[in-house]
């Protein structure tokens, strides 16, 4: 993991920390050589997907460049580029949800 990842995960509070550490975990095993970065202070997923830790949820994003409009709308936000879906707490993250959209953005 990346050092910056780590302590970013580090410093988040519950739940934000939990989810983005189960998030993460679905990322990773969706695509286990999938290159993690550190950009915007955030953690960031080949530039298709971040997962940012807010006030009371946090944001897994996606990147919406070659969807069509059917496909955007399965997200959130008005991004032009990028979107999200906003989770509260663990026990609302549907794994099979998430690799879904997962696929969906990288066309698979």
């Amino acid at each position: 993991m990346d050092s910056e990842v780590k302590a970013y995960i580090k410093k988040q509070r519950s739940p934000q920390k939990e989810i983005i550490e189960k998030l993460r975990d679905i990322i990773l095993k969706t695509y286990p050589s999938i290159k993690e970065d550190f950009k915007m202070g955030v953690p960031w997923y080949e530039g298709k997907y971040y997962l940012v830790g807010l006030k009371d949820h946090v944001n897994i994003g996606f990147s919406i460049e070659g969807l069509s409009e059917e496909e955007k709308g399965l997200f959130e936000g008005t991004g032009k580029t990028m979107k999200h879906i906003k989770v509260f707490s663990l026990e609302e993250i549907n794994e099979e949800e998430i690799i879904t959209l997962l696929k969906v953005v990288k066309k698979e």
